[in-house]
């Protein structure tokens, strides 16, 4: 596999935010439930960018989702049942 260069990144990039666009104005958390709307998107994500990019891109938006979420509700620690 070759490192995609500075011009491939950066339509990796477009793409990815496109997409993450979508969700968000869809109000969409997981990626795997895309809207209609937002398929032509994940396609041109998909196809912009490496597989192990895509992957990696949506582990990201999934853990920045669930960072947000225990900033404004925090967390409950589990209780030690000794």
């Amino acid at each position: 596999m070759s490192f995609p260069d500075k011009h491939q990144r950066k339509t990796c990039w477009d793409a990815r935010d496109k997409f993450w666009q979508c969700l968000d104005e869809h109000n969409i958390k997981d990626n795997s439930e895309h809207p209609k709307a937002c398929a032509e998107f994940r396609k041109l994500f998909e196809n912009s960018c490496p597989p192990k990019w895509v992957s990696h891109f949506d582990r990201k938006r999934d853990y920045n989702i669930f960072k947000v979420q225990m900033q404004k509700e925090g967390f409950e620690p589990i209780k030690d049942a000794a």
